[in-house]
């Protein structure tokens, strides 16, 4: 039928050109009267043209990457202009998008600030507003704009060609930076309230909270709970409440939290049981140690980041040789590891190293966020200088925040998280977790650490576990690579059906360049994880696929090897 169509429509354009050559070659000596095809309304004929290319396979190609109508919702509109999910554009076009709740959609690159409002027919370029063609719009709850406005207002080069039916975009601006020199969450709304720890050591729950918050922003607004998080998780309770980000992440990924601080409020010395979760977090990446260019990018795409430093300060009452209470301007360069975790919201390249207490190299610092009040520095906000010892040496960021209807159940043993490693002193290693289904369900994903980065992995199941000759059943339901080390969530081809009652398992082959023991597991290691449950799991490692050992037994440990399940297939 869609030839059908195309030779219709090219056949409309044959004669109607046809007829206007004729026309004008023969206007003074024959009346002939136009053919009613050759005066088509572009609202009759342009759906026509959508239509024929809408059925064949439709690609957009933006920076060498393709993305197609097969796969993606990607579709021409009857102004014969290409829509395209807003939900591509961050990774497409390597750029910051975000949707504020008045529906305008903010896309940022370099100095370039892109805006539409949704059903508006206008589009605000760095402040100037334009009329467009085609509005924003929401269809099937997703929102689709055009390609060629939004390219062609961030510096790119857009084309369509009707032979390919594909339309290209790529990037001419020259830059190999999508960062401008100063970047600042505070100025797009994206950073939450600055709380106050006290006297207490709970910067790593404050800190990872905030930089969580930030990521949520601007759509949703919430505050979380930093007294459930450090008084509700299953870590020995130790001196001050201290802890450190991984602690915060086991936290968050066994769904223990997080809770609303209305809850938990923090300072009363009380922490209700039973709470449940408001939000599932199915994903974290970890970006290598200063790498400040991917800081600073995982900041402009997705909010605030988690870090540490070493202060010696422990309050906004105190002050200390390595901060500048007139700039607001911190400092440290020596040989103390980290002590205090901060949120890193901008950026500015430009701020001067005259701010600074200590002798530096170059101007530049990140702006961060505290937790001892807005009364400390420039309302709760400092800036620490690029050339700082410690900023930058561990790097959090929230990538998967779920609603918690996603799945209804989790299996997991590993309730401490990423306490150590294992392995063959080598990259790659085999691992699988077996599980008892608690009801007819399907298993639809599995989470693991990549415990570094690009780390490739394949997924497999298998049905009605009995012992490790089981394994010799598995079957492929995924496959990949992951850029950065942290916590996956990896979705399965298809939900595996399980019963009530039955044993299945979940198996991960993994290898993580230049690693010798790549697989992360939950152990006994320190004082913090010293009650750490091992005998709730069953676990096996193997360096061939073949011959499997338990990790319980063997190795005294719990594999990180999540599994999620629904009742419904859909």
């Amino acid at each position: 039928m869609y030839h059908i169509r195309r030779y219709i429509v090219m056949g409309l354009i044959v004669i109607s050109l046809c007829y206007i050559k004729f026309n004008i070659a023969t206007t003074s000596y024959l009346d002939v009267h136009p053919f009613r095809g050759g005066s088509l309304k572009s609202e009759t004929f342009n759906p026509l043209i959508a239509a024929s290319v809408n059925e064949n396979i439709l690609t957009v190609s933006i920076d060498g990457n393709d993305y197609n109508n097969s796969i993606y919702d990607i579709f021409m509109d009857d102004n014969l202009n290409i829509m395209v999910p807003v939900n591509i554009l961050t990774d497409s076009l390597n750029c910051s998008v975000h949707l504020y709740p008045d529906n305008t959609l903010l896309l940022e690159k370099r100095d370039e600030e892109v805006a539409l409002s949704l059903g508006q027919n206008t589009i605000t370029v760095n402040g100037e507003t334009e009329n467009v063609e085609d509005a924003m719009i929401q269809k099937n709850n997703s929102l689709y704009v055009s390609l060629e406005d939004v390219t062609s207002n961030l510096q790119y080069n857009y084309q369509w060609d009707i032979e390919t039916n594909g339309a290209t975009a790529y990037d001419n601006s020259g830059e190999t930076s999508i960062l401008p020199a100063k970047y600042d969450l505070r100025e797009k709304g994206r950073t939450s309230t600055v709380k106050n720890q006290g006297s207490t050591g709970t910067c790593w729950a404050f800190a990872s909270l905030a930089a969580l918050e930030s990521d949520l922003l601007p759509m949703e607004a919430y505050e979380y709970s930093p007294d459930h998080m450090s008084r509700r998780n299953s870590f020995t309770k130790i001196s001050g409440d201290s802890g450190e980000y991984t602690m915060a992440m086991a936290y968050l990924l066994a769904w223990q939290g997080p809770v609303y601080e209305a809850e938990d409020p923090f300072g009363d010395g009380v922490s209700p049981e039973g709470l449940s979760p408001e939000k599932h977090i199915q994903e974290i990446q970890l970006i290598n140690g200063k790498d400040y260019e991917k800081i600073k990018e995982a900041v402009f795409k997705y909010g605030g980041v988690e870090t540490s430093l070493y202060s010696t300060i422990r309050s906004n009452y105190d002050s200390g040789a390595y901060y500048n209470d007139e700039t607001y301007g911190y400092c440290y360069i020596g040989t103390e590891k980290p002590n205090h975790e901060v949120v890193i919201v901008g950026w500015d390249d430009n701020y001067s190293k005259d701010n600074f207490t200590t002798s530096v190299e170059g101007d530049g610092a990140f702006i961060c966020q505290n937790s001892w009040g807005d009364s400390f520095g420039e309302n709760g906000y400092f800036y620490v200088s690029y050339y700082d010892t410690n900023i930058g040496s561990h790097n959090v960021i929230y990538t998967g925040v779920e609603a918690t209807d996603n799945y209804d159940r989790i299996y997991q043993s590993d309730l401490c998280g990423w306490v150590g490693q294992v392995g063959y002193n080598r990259s790659d290693i085999y691992a699988a977790n077996v599980y008892t289904a608690l009801e007819n369900e399907y298993v639809k994903a599995c989470g693991f650490y990549a415990t570094g980065q690009n780390t490739t992995y394949s997924v497999y199941f298998v049905n009605n576990f009995t012992d490790t000759s089981s394994l010799n059943t598995e079957v492929k339901v995924a496959e990949g690579t992951l850029k950065n080390a942290g916590y996956y969530t990896i979705d399965f081809d298809e939900p595996k059906a399980v019963t009530g009652g039955e044993k299945y398992a979940v198996v991960i082959v993994i290898d993580t360049p230049e690693a010798t023991n790549p697989m992360a597991v939950e152990y006994a290691g320190d004082e913090a994880t010293a009650d750490a449950i091992i005998d709730d799991g069953e676990g096996y490692i193997s360096s061939n696929g073949s011959y499997w050992e338990s990790t319980e037994q063997t190795n005294g440990c719990n594999l990180c090897l999540k599994a999620y399940s629904s009742r419904e297939v859909q």
